[in-house]
């Protein structure tokens, strides 16, 4: 009998919803006080997740969540960041 992989869940900060990582987007808050929008999910510093969809990107720039949770203003460049990446991994599906 195969072992099933376990499949990491990350909480979107915007849905609260429980989502497997790869369909997460991770935003990153370094020790410097860069901020950087993680495709890999690997880099290092304070990190949020928001779902690719382009509804819970807005939802997030609305209550300003992501402020919240990196604490620090997030610029508006990270939201169309977001959104660049949600629609550029539709496009590939």
């Amino acid at each position: 009998m195969a072992m099933q992989k376990k499949i990491p869940l990350r909480k979107c900060v915007a849905t609260g919803e429980m989502l497997p990582k790869k369909d997460m987007i991770r935003v990153v808050r370094s020790k410097e006080g860069d901020m950087f929008v993680d495709l890999t999910g690997k880099k290092s510093g304070r990190g949020a997740y928001v779902s690719k969809s382009e509804d819970a990107i807005e939802l997030a720039r609305k209550k300003k969540v992501l402020d919240k949770q990196l604490e620090v203003k997030v610029p508006s460049e990270i939201y169309e960041e977001l959104v660049h990446a949600v629609r550029r991994e539709q496009l590939k599906s």
